[in-house]
């Protein structure tokens, strides 16, 4: 998995903390923000071109990392929660976990 598809995973991947200190699943601060939010794809995309266009020039070229990302967007909460707790495997996630925290707390602004 490319760093592309793994930044999309953190921003699907809840856009949380995605912070796991172990494999068990638990909540993570962070992880209602994505897990709840109402924001549409293009609001996300929106607010990632603001924090770090180069993040979302790799995330609109990656088929992978965006198909990613448009599934977490149009996931019911329990199916986000899932998909976060998987992205927090990667560490990578846990690199742009400030990035992804930015996304996740302003996507609704766009």
């Amino acid at each position: 998995m490319t760093l592309t598809t793994k930044i999309a995973a953190g921003l699907g991947a809840a856009a949380l903390s995605l912070m796991a200190a172990s494999g068990i699943a638990s909540a993570a601060p962070g992880d209602e923000a994505i897990v709840n939010s109402t924001c549409s794809y293009p609001q996300v995309m929106a607010a990632l071109r603001v924090q770090s266009p180069a993040a979302a020039d790799e995330v609109a070229g990656n088929q992978l990392a965006n198909a990613w990302l448009q599934q977490l967007v149009a996931s019911p909460p329990a199916q986000r929660q899932q998909m976060v707790d998987q992205a927090r495997t990667f560490p990578q996630v846990q690199q742009n976990v400030g990035l992804i925290s930015q996304v996740a707390s302003t996507c609704n602004n766009f």
